[in-house]
């Protein structure tokens, strides 16, 4: 008698330490979910949804979102010319994705993008249209001014001394306020245009 009730408590020992703990009963409606499958596979298994072309707004050296500096706007993408100017080689496209932003392809090629005063896109060190000059040369020293074709002093322009490389550069038009009107990144001799393809 003995040996059975030692046998019989080493078997509910036994049972208690290889069983999982009782559940609580779970509220009408919720859905149990099950650890079965390795996450990898339940993260395969179902069809992921496609991903919504949201605006990238920041603008870089290369370009903006698919938009590249150098390379032909890309097919299938948003940018198109709606009556701006066009010329035989020189023409401007905008997007309804980026309000205030244009760029100028001369010979099939981006040659420049300028954010204009609704463009709420921003360089990757936040300066934007609107930001101040004296923020403005916070992150840019050594920028070339020149006076401003339009505008009296003190506005004017200031180009990247990397302009004259023929590399991507930056260029900022200063208005009278003392605040950015336009941004461009491009190359020359586009990035200097004053008026569109010219």
């Amino acid at each position: 008698m003995k040996n059975a009730l030692v046998a019989s408590a080493l078997a509910i020992a036994l049972a208690a330490c290889s069983s999982q703990p009782a559940k609580e009963a779970e509220p009408s409606g919720a859905v149990e979910t099950s650890s079965a499958m390795p996450e990898d596979m339940a993260a395969t298994s179902a069809p992921a949804a496609p991903a919504a072309e949201a605006p990238v707004n920041v603008l870089s050296l290369e370009g903006l979102g698919n938009l590249k500096v150098g390379k032909a706007v890309p097919a299938g993408s948003s940018w198109r010319e709606r009556g701006a100017q066009a010329s035989d080689t020189c023409r401007t496209v905008t997007s309804p994705a980026y309000p205030g932003v244009y760029a100028i392809v001369d010979k099939d090629k981006v040659r420049r993008i300028t954010l204009g005063q609704r463009s709420e896109v921003k360089l990757v060190e936040g300066i934007g249209v609107g930001a101040t000059e004296a923020d403005l040369k916070k992150w840019f020293a050594g920028f070339r001014e020149e006076p401003h074709k339009y505008e009296a002093s003190p506005a004017k322009y200031l180009t990247a001394p990397n302009a004259v490389s023929g590399d991507p550069a930056l260029r900022f038009e200063i208005g009278q306020d003392g605040k950015v009107k336009l941004i461009h990144v491009g190359t020359m001799p586009v990035l200097g245009y004053v008026e569109g393809c010219s």
